[in-house]
C-alpha cells in the first residue's frame, strides 16, 4: 500500500480526521479527551498526515513550534491496524524534510517508554531522566536536523 504524506490545513475536514486517530489511539486508551483549549492552541502547529490512494488516514503527527531553532513533534500516531509496516519511520523522515523546510535545526519530543526504541533507531537521543506525562512514563529525546559533514 503507498502512503502519500501531507501538510493538514488546520480545521480542515483531514484535520478533524486526525484529531478523531489521535483520539482513537492515543487519548482514549488513557481515558482522556481533547478540550477545545488545547485543540485552539494547534491552530499554529504543522499538522502531518499519510492516507493511502483512496483518501484513508493511516497516520498523522503534530510538529510545535517552540523557537525559531526548535520544533516538537507530538502525538505521533499510526493506525494499530497499519503498525509494523514502516509507516511510522516514514511519517517520522517525512517530518523531519518539512521541519528542515521551515528552518527548524532541532527536533525534540516526549516519548512514551514503549517508543524509545522506534526514536532511537531515528538517531534520537534520549536527554534526562524519565517523568510521568498523561500519568505514563516518558522520556525527552532530541535530534540535531543540521547535516553533519
Amino acid at each position: 500500500m503507498k502512503i502519500r504524506f501531507s501538510i493538514v490545513s488546520y480545521n480542515s475536514e483531514l484535520y478533524f480526521k486526525t484529531i478523531a486517530l489521535r483520539y482513537e489511539v492515543l487519548r482514549r486508551p488513557l481515558g482522556l479527551e481533547f478540550t477545545s483549549e488545547q485543540l485552539l492552541k494547534e491552530c499554529n502547529d504543522y499538522h502531518l498526515a499519510g492516507s493511502d490512494e483512496n483518501g484513508n488516514l493511516h497516520c498523522c503527527l503534530v510538529l510545535t513550534p517552540i523557537d525559531i531553532m526548535t520544533v516538537q513533534m507530538r502525538q505521533v500516531v499510526v493506525e494499530n491496524t497499519m503498525r509494523g509496516k514502516g509507516i511510522g519511520g516514514k511519517l517520522v523522515e517525512y517530518s523531519e524534510e518539512i521541519a528542515k523546510e521551515k528552518g527548524f535545526k532541532i527536533m525534540i519530543l516526549h516519548a512514551r517508554e514503549s517508543a524509545i526504541e522506534f526514536y532511537l533507531k531515528h538517531n534520537y537521543e534520549v536527554v534526562g531522566e524519565p517523568f510521568q506525562e498523561v500519568n505514563i512514563p516518558h522520556r525527552f529525546m532530541r535530534k540535531s536536523l543540521v547535516e553533519r559533514n
